[in-house]
């Protein structure tokens, strides 16, 4: 019988595929758990997923990218969750979240200016959106930026922003028209090194304890006119497809958590005797992995629907908010019933089950709650809500022009 992916992946994604899971078998899951242990972010890491292109993977080639398509992005997504949510946050972060927003609204000098270096590593990019008492709510947020010349002047903080402390490049949402809620957020392109800006580590993370979280502080930073991403008042239509490309990825990655659940749970349910038996001939255990199986064959699904709008540069909003709601909390059901099946030892560090269900908790919280998900999944539904066209809609992809390095 052929497998999901079979069905689903052609020989690249395949190819792909190995490449992502070997690098996490050999790089990342022999050191993720002493990182966990000390709340280190894992550097080591980085300059490795660069030259394997992960840093740029859908990224065209023309800009330094590695030229593949979005279900790439999200198999090295799952292939890097497989290990730990830490190192796949860190592509969500500097390419979903930051790179992407460039290639999509970015000007053409932005996009020569800034991409290649992101997509190379040589610059490790952030995004901060969400602020002290801003998150869901995004028009509630507070940073300003008033316009002085040829430049910008920032002021605000933002809080619970990833790489915070890493990170040399920020994509920030200000209002530079306060009085008109969303529609007056814009967005900017802001450096690490300019003055007023500052940044800090939170301490004391459930979990995903391997990647850096902050907080970022602007105190009257000057902003050239040309880090404007988009035009003014745009901020929130950048913010909004910035997490489409996120939740896909977070989406991806729990696919990722499941299918580690599911191995590391079937593993042990085969050694592990109780009552003369291996526990895995116990039906109530058979129940717990069943679930997982039908789980991670319905988030694939899930995915690959996503992955195939954004191929064909069609509006997924709804697409990818089911694919990261349903994902998210089927990876919080897999880690928690894996630590169940591991018993005593599931709740030690000895065992990976136990971080992934700890990392698992961030994962239905952060791109959007579960609520939040809940109540959009009804609104189109009910027909309350309808996504409209954007004026700088993501390409669709091809393969030729993508791969062609100009």
């Amino acid at each position: 019988m052929a497998s999901t992916q079979e069905l689903l992946y052609t020989e690249e994604h395949e190819l792909v595929r190995k490449m992502a899971y070997d690098f996490t078998r050999n790089e990342v899951m022999p050191i993720i758990a002493e990182h966990d242990r000390n709340h280190t972010f894992p550097y080591e890491l980085l300059p490795k997923m660069a030259q394997l292109g992960f840093l740029g993977i859908c990224l065209p080639a023309r800009y330094g990218g590695a030229g593949m398509d979005f279900h790439s992005l999200g198999i090295v997504s799952e292939a890097l969750e497989y290990g730990d949510s830490s190192v796949r946050e860190t592509i969500a972060v500097h390419l979903a979240l930051h790179a992407l927003p460039i290639f999509q609204w970015g000007t053409e000098e932005q996009k020569q200016a800034f991409l290649p270096d992101l997509a190379a590593g040589a610059h490790i990019a952030c995004f901060g959106l969400t602020e002290p008492g801003a998150g869901s709510d995004v028009s509630a947020i507070q940073s300003r930026a008033r316009r002085d010349g040829d430049s910008y002047v920032l002021s605000g903080e933002k809080m619970w922003i990833t790489l915070a402390d890493v990170a040399d490049r920020f994509l920030v949402f200000v209002k530079t028209q306060p009085e008109d809620g969303a529609r007056g957020i814009s967005a900017f392109i802001v450096e690490r090194g300019w003055e007023g800006l500052t940044t800090g580590t939170l301490e004391g993370k459930m979990g995903v304890r391997a990647s850096n979280t902050g907080w970022v502080n602007m105190q009257d930073v000057r902003v050239p006119a040309g880090h404007r991403l988009g035009e003014e008042g745009e901020g929130f239509k950048i913010a909004m497809s910035c997490l489409d490309n996120a939740r896909f990825g977070v989406a991806a990655g729990a696919v990722g958590i499941i299918r580690a659940c599911i191995d590391q749970s079937v593993q042990y349910a085969r050694q592990r005797k109780t009552f003369g038996k291996p526990i895995a001939e116990h039906q109530l255990i058979q129940q717990m992995i069943a679930q997982m199986q039908q789980d991670l064959d319905i988030g694939e699904l899930l995915v690959w629907k996503a992955g195939l709008l954004k191929n064909r540069g069609e509006r997924n909003t709804r697409e990818t908010s089911m694919a990261k709601w349903f994902c998210t909390e089927a990876a919080r059901r897999a880690a928690d019933n894996a630590v169940q099946i591991h018993g005593a030892y599931g709740y030690s560090d000895e065992f990976n089950v136990e971080r992934h269900l700890r990392n698992t908790k961030s994962a239905v919280i952060y791109e959007g709650t579960s609520q939040i998900h809940t109540l959009m999944q009804a609104a189109y539904t009910l027909g309350m809500r309808q996504d409209r066209p954007v004026r700088c809609p993501m390409p669709a992809y091809d393969a030729d022009a993508w791969q062609e390095d100009e």
